[in-house]
């Protein structure tokens, strides 16, 4: 598998930062513009208690830390709660962040409540080091992790400045990528945890629009008040009131009720989307996975029924010994010479109160460098998450192209809307 997992372009996506201020309150919203930029595979590494393999694409955020500000480049992640940045104590060292060049960083304190303030993103216990200051390790699934202490500084986007921000400042770890692991300086965590950048920096909503054509988009914090956005439509987050081991009580939990393949409903009883007992079986939208991963049971009703309905116009690959990405095997070989799919069923995922319909170009994903013959090998772009060993369903990025995706954290909901994401930048400004 390493093979193709290296020969795959991560697709990391920028957001260059712009303050526009929509009006004089605290409502005020701040919009930042998407642009695509390819660097290879392999360079963020993903917690044990969130999905343990490789994502071909993921989103980051570029920003300025410190007094004065240095550029820093963060993973942006709806899964994670703390942020972080590659600390290191030489300041000319590359991809990091400097801590002694910056007048406003300040260590956190053993004695501080925050050092003790409970996040699952601490696979190991905090403690304290040998200068009484909160140190944290976070473990990675590919066997690295990262170490440091907790700390604050300024945070800025634009001229807005978010002073005391929370975050881990991590000086040393171990890493099976240092090479492309150099090329971002952390992570940034937007869960709905208290020390999670989102909940740190007081907005209430916030939203991104992924485009499916040019991988342009937008990224907006605030409320996204705009008629043509209308009518979205919601889906409230699932709530637990008793903690459950493998609930994750403060990610973007959502309630999948069944999934409709053109017009055939799946004939699956509605407690199979249901977490179970032990909390296991939840629908997380995660920002920082590209495609979508459902639990066996699931996974191999919809395989089956894709390919019923598909059956007279695509041709499977018939190989046992290839699995994309460790969990996707069902694959169909496409003329190279085809330049566009054939008419397919759309899948259409029903949430609680609202539908996302993956359809098109948005259900195939050509692997890269992969052909038979005059054949490229494409892919069903949902994946099995039992492959894996993940007991939950994840809601990739790939198939939120071309939909709003508004997390509202004050009303405890998503909201979706299909637009053209390359229209709505246009719309704000921000197409360049």
């Amino acid at each position: 598998m390493g093979f193709f997992f290296l020969s795959f372009a991560q697709l990391l996506v920028f957001f260059t930062l712009v303050n526009l201020c929509l009006s004089s309150d605290q409502s005020s919203s701040v919009i930042l513009p998407l642009k695509a930029k390819l660097i290879p595979s392999q360079a963020i590494p993903k917690p044990p208690n969130k999905l343990s393999f490789h994502h071909n694409v993921s989103l980051t955020v570029s920003l300025a830390v410190g007094s004065p500000p240095q550029q820093v480049t963060m993973v942006l992640d709806t899964g994670s709660e703390l942020s972080w940045l590659r600390c290191k104590r030489t300041p000319t060292a590359p991809s990091s962040f400097s801590p002694q060049l910056s007048t406003s960083y300040r260590p956190i304190p053993c004695s501080s409540p925050t050092c003790t303030t409970r996040t699952r993103d601490f696979t190991v216990p905090v403690s304290c080091d040998s200068k009484k200051l909160c140190h944290a390790i976070l473990s990675y699934a590919d066997a690295s992790s990262v170490e440091g202490n907790l700390a604050t500084d300024s945070f800025r986007f634009g001229n807005s400045g978010l002073p005391g921000m929370v975050f881990g400042c991590m000086d040393s770890g171990t890493s099976s990528n240092p090479d492309e692991d150099s090329r971002t300086t952390g992570l940034i965590g937007m869960n709905r945890g208290s020390l999670s950048f989102v909940s740190q920096m007081g907005f209430r909503q916030f939203s991104y629009c992924i485009s499916g054509r040019d991988s342009s988009g937008v990224l907006l914090f605030g409320e996204a008040n705009f008629p043509w956005l209308r009518p979205l439509n919601y889906t409230p987050l699932v709530q637990i009131s008793t903690p459950l081991p493998y609930f994750d009580r403060v990610a973007y939990t959502v309630q999948l009720e069944g999934i409709r393949v053109s017009g055939t409903v799946l004939p699956l009883p509605k407690s199979v989307f249901e977490p179970d007992h032990t909390g296991a079986g939840q629908t997380m939208v995660d920002s920082g996975t590209q495609f979508t991963f459902l639990l066996g049971p699931v996974y191999t009703a919809l395989k089956n029924e894709f390919l019923r309905q598909t059956k007279a116009i695509l041709r499977p690959l018939d190989d046992p010994n290839f699995v994309f990405q460790g969990a996707m095997d069902l694959c169909f070989r496409v003329e190279v010479s085809r330049a566009v799919l054939p008419a397919l069923p759309s899948v259409n995922l029903m949430f609680r109160g609202v539908e996302m319909s993956v359809s098109g170009e948005k259900l195939l994903y050509r692997v890269p460098g992969m052909t038979r013959g005059s054949d490229a090998v494409h892919c069903f772009t949902f994946g099995n998450s039992d492959l894996l060993g993940v007991e939950a369903y994840v809601i990739g990025h790939h198939h939120q192209q071309n939909m709003w995706m508004e997390f509202d954290l004050a009303k405890s909901r998503v909201g979706l809307a299909e637009v053209r994401c390359d229209l709505a930048s246009q719309r704000l400004g921000l197409a360049p």
